[in-house]
Formats: structure tokens, sequence, C-alpha cells
């Protein structure tokens, strides 16, 4: 049976989705990052990067959280364009990239920098609020003559964006975020009422994650800030 590494963030959350879009028996995994659990031997094992999600499948191991959407859809040749295909599967590519590599990590920055950040950090929440803004615009432009985003069909590309959607107010750190996105809000909704969403939702409650961002959890997740005490 497959193995899920899991917890509650952005990443592992799209993953869980396709999983159950998928409805593949697999194993959940709790991995708690606030406690350190990423750092243990047992883990780097299956993930040296010491980040969730993961996943092991026999003689497969996979880590990065589009990298799993895109092995296990074309696996089971769903929720991803036909091969042949080439035009649409471009356009996946591109998408699905786009949501790797700008609204994961912007979005991921705008929140550590909005909220848990020391300061001084205007200049740094600044730059990643500003560009998270950005990303989102172009989602929301995308979104303005689509159902999904690749058009008609819902895809991978629509469960990456839907495991930060759900996070997008936390994120931009605004009481207006629909009013602004009014189209993410649409498909974000569309995709919450899948009953897929709903089994992910309940694996969300199957485990009690640390919750506190103490000295530990500030440890185990931001060892950057080792080198700023070794410095004074």
């Amino acid at each position: 049976m497959l193995t899920f590494y899991y917890n509650t963030a952005p990443n592992p959350m799209k993953v869980a989705l396709l999983l159950e879009e998928l409805q593949l028996p697999y194993d959940p995994v709790a991995v708690d990052t606030r406690k350190g659990e990423q750092h243990a031997a047992e883990f780097l094992a299956v993930n040296p990067n010491a980040k969730v999600p993961a996943v092991v499948d026999g003689d497969i191991t996979l880590f990065d959280s589009n990298a799993i959407l895109l092995f296990l859809a074309e696996r089971a040749q769903r929720f991803v364009p036909e091969a042949s295909n080439l035009p649409a599967r471009a356009e996946m590519l591109s998408w699905l990239m786009f949501v790797a590599s700008g609204i994961g990590p912007y979005s991921g920055q705008a929140v550590h920098f909005r909220h848990f950040a020391p300061e001084p950090k205007t200049y740094a929440l600044n730059r990643y609020d500003f560009e998270a803004h950005r990303h989102w615009g172009i989602i929301e432009q995308r979104l303005a003559n689509r159902a999904y985003l690749l058009g008609h069909d819902y895809s991978i590309v629509d469960m990456a964006f839907w495991g930060w959607a759900r996070m997008m107010p936390f994120v931009l750190g605004a009481d207006d975020t629909w009013d602004r996105y009014p189209h993410c809000k649409r498909l974000l909704d569309a995709v919450s009422a899948r009953p897929a969403a709903e089994r992910v939702e309940a694996l969300r409650k199957r485990h009690s994650f640390k919750t506190e961002m103490d000295d530990q959890a500030k440890a185990a997740m931001f060892p950057s800030n080792e080198r700023l005490k070794s410095a004074t």
C-alpha cells in the first residue's frame, strides 16, 4: 500500500486531494513539523529535503508535491491531458509549474514574513506581499473566462491551486481577499465541494498537529535562525 507522509499545510493537502480523487488506498503517516519530526533519520531517508509531502509506493519514492501530482496522475492517466495532445500538455505543465515556482514560494514567504518573522521586516514583507498578490492576480485573470485553470476540464493544476487557495486570506492578510479575487473563490468553492475534498477534510482532522509556534517549533521550522544566534 502507498504510504503518504503529510501534515495539513497546502502542499500535502493538494496531494491528499489527488489521492482521494484517484481513490488510491494509502497509509497516512503524520509528520509534525513543529515538533521537528521532518528531521528524523527515518524521514530523511524518504525525503532528504526534510519536507512534506512524500510518498512511498513499493520501490517508488517521491517528494515535492508537484512531482507527486504529475507522477501519480500520469500513471493513472487521469486529471492530465493525453500525452499525444502536446499543446494541452504544454499548457498543463506551464500552469502547474507556475503554481510550483510562483504561487507556492511567494505565498509561503508572505506567510513567513507577515506572521512569523521578527522585526525589522518591512522590506521583505513588502516584496513577498507584492509578489503574492501579483501571482494570485494572474490566476484571477486566467479564471475570468474559464471554469478551471486549463479550461473546461478539472485537472491536477486545479488541485495544486486548491491547496494554496484555501489559505489565501491568511497568506494575504486581508479581510477583502475574496472581494478582490472572486474567480479564485469560485474555483476554490467548486473544488471544495467535491467528495474527494470532503474526504481530505476528514483526513485533516484525523491527527492533532502541534499548533503553537513556540521556540521548539521555530527551531524546527526555521533552522536558519540558529545562524543569527551564533552571530551575536
